[in-house]
């Protein structure tokens, strides 16, 4: 039938669901355990959530629930495409994926903890970041006592690396 001949009030809106963290084309979608146990209660929550949609209209329960669809669909994507990585497996004396640094960065006399996680687990406020974020990338392969430097537009940055654990 031609769109033509459609109320305006029977069209549906089409959820606009925002993407997961991006990951490039090509690399590996490497994921803590605990970070998959993270994806998994968010797959929980979401079927939960569709489970118990309550709506004034049927529209708008169906609104809903096509856009909690969605981010299932994208979430159940990330979850086929992870390769937990198990840190108990990886090198003690080097920074690896899964590793917790502790850095001293610049000339701050401060110690900061990083982990390097993956791009659905990485959050700066909780002190992880991403194994594909330009940190990540410079740290990673080093040692304790080596330094790294990003570069900046106004300056370099420098990060010593104190202590690695897994």
């Amino acid at each position: 039938m031609s769109r033509g001949f459609v109320k305006e009030e029977d069209q549906e809106e089409t959820p606009l669901v925002p993407p997961r963290a991006d990951l490039p084309n090509g690399i590996t979608n490497y994921i803590t355990p605990n970070g998959m146990e993270e994806l998994l209660a968010e797959k929980q929550a979401l079927i939960t959530e569709k489970s118990s949609i309550e709506a004034a209209t049927e529209q708008e329960k169906r609104i809903a629930s096509n856009y909690i669809t969605s981010k299932l669909h994208l979430l159940e994507d990330r979850i086929a495409t992870a390769k937990v990585v198990e840190l108990d497996k990886q090198p003690k004396d080097e920074i690896r994926f899964g590793a917790t640094v502790t850095l001293k960065i610049g000339n701050s006399t401060k110690l900061q903890n990083y982990q390097i996680v993956g791009v659905d687990e990485s959050d700066i406020s909780k002190g992880k970041i991403s194994f594909i974020s330009p940190i990540g990338k410079i740290l990673i392969g080093l040692k304790v006592g080596e330094r790294a430097v990003l570069k900046l537009a106004k300056e370099n940055r420098t990060f010593e690396i104190s202590n690695i654990n897994y």
